[in-house]
């Protein structure tokens, strides 16, 4: 039997086009599914590291990362009187010591020096408990090697409370970057049926 192989060659040429086509098909396929997984949005856990994280972006948005410079970062008070309300009840009562401890988080992750300067010259033991940290300045450094603060103040608003960060150069006090962003007032617990503001019981209804 006589083979003529000049009959075969369009019919290979046929099926390894053919093999070709599905090739790139399921490889467009696998490509495109990939690009529409990682431009998907974060998950809107609605919590308050999210809220920290989406103002962390745009503070640091601008700021290249530079290993010889420290940053602190403070607590973020109410603009109204500049300090911390003790006796103040509400339910973004910790929102000023969350953004603290966040924002010194979000700092360390995008590649920031940052340092603690509430952290101790030797751990404290007690009876229950050791612990490192202290806000007892017998035991913390007397000087603190610090080139950039970042705290930021808290506007109440009536369902939640706007605020405003900033990065600001210890020796010449200048704002070198600086974010707005709306906290909700659900950010830690579900609304309260009765809260105190300004002294005064207010009752408020679940819907």
């Amino acid at each position: 039997m006589t083979i003529k192989f000049k009959h075969l060659l369009p019919c290979t040429r046929y099926f390894s086009l053919c093999v070709l086509a599905i090739w790139l098909s399921g490889c467009i396929s696998l490509f495109g599914e990939n690009e529409e997984v990682n431009n998907q949005a974060p998950l809107n856990l609605g919590n308050a590291e999210l809220h920290t994280f989406n103002l962390a972006q745009e503070l640091f948005s601008n700021m290249r990362v530079d290993r010889h410079h420290r940053y602190a970062v403070a607590g973020f008070v109410p603009v109204t009187n500049m300090r911390t309300e003790i006796s103040e009840q509400s339910p973004l009562m910790l929102l000023g010591h969350q953004l603290e401890q966040g924002l010194m988080t979000e700092a360390v992750r995008r590649g920031f020096i940052t340092q603690d300067f509430k952290a101790t010259n030797a751990i404290i033991m007690g009876d229950d408990s050791d612990r490192a940290l202290s806000r007892d300045l017998t035991h913390l450094s007397e000087q603190q090697k610090v080139d950039f603060y970042i705290t930021g103040t808290i506007t109440a608003q009536q369902n939640g409370a706007m605020v405003n960060a900033r990065v600001i150069n210890v020796r010449n006090k200048d704002v070198v970057a600086a974010a707005t962003g709306f906290f909700p007032i659900d950010l830690f617990w579900e609304s309260e049926q009765v809260m105190l503001r300004n002294g005064q019981l207010y009752r408020t209804e679940k819907r």
